[in-house]
């Protein structure tokens, strides 16, 4: 699913990418500066691209390299800040794709934390309660040990007001 969506987004780049590289051929005839920076942008281009290219097959390096004519020089230009274009472009929608995800990862990160509290919270609870209640089962045992038997049927007697509102378990 994730790669077709990939692969629309850089048909979309870059037929995007072709108006912004024909407007700058349009600004370069227009404007002398920015005619000359471009120029001047692509001539660097090819020399260091050259440099590179002998450099991979073993030729020599320090040869004097032609400069590129205006016309090539201004095609090169706007082919390089189009591609320069797309990368960034790209660049930006991953660099907000790992933030995304990066907030994404934190909020269930957060969530967990907050179920594991709520979960060592419960588990106090539960142990303070089994703590309350074996205590008085031990009282209760006590009582019983002491009384006897009869003790027994006397403890029923003996209940808090709170739990004689309770009617009796007598087994039945």
């Amino acid at each position: 699913m994730i790669l077709p969506v990939v692969k629309l987004g850089t048909l979309l780049l870059r037929s995007i990418s072709k108006p912004i590289a024909g407007r700058l051929k349009g600004q370069a005839e227009a404007h002398p500066k920015f005619r000359q920076f471009i120029i001047n942008m692509a001539q660097a281009n090819h020399r260091f691209t050259t440099n590179i290219q002998r450099r991979i097959y073993g030729h020599a390096t320090d040869v004097a390299i032609r400069p590129l004519n205006e016309q090539k020089a201004i095609q090169a230009a706007a082919d390089l800040l189009g591609e320069l274009f797309v990368f960034s472009v790209a660049g930006a929608a991953i660099i907000f794709e790992v933030q995304r995800s990066a907030r994404s990862e934190a909020r269930k990160e957060e969530a967990q934390k907050l179920k594991l509290e709520e979960m060592k919270q419960r588990d106090e609870d539960l142990a303070r309660e089994v703590e309350f209640l074996k205590r008085r089962h031990q009282e209760l045992e006590q009582l019983v040990k002491g009384r006897g038997l009869s003790g027994l049927c006397s403890f029923k007697n003996s209940q808090s007001p709170k739990e004689q509102g309770k009617p009796a378990n007598d087994g039945r």
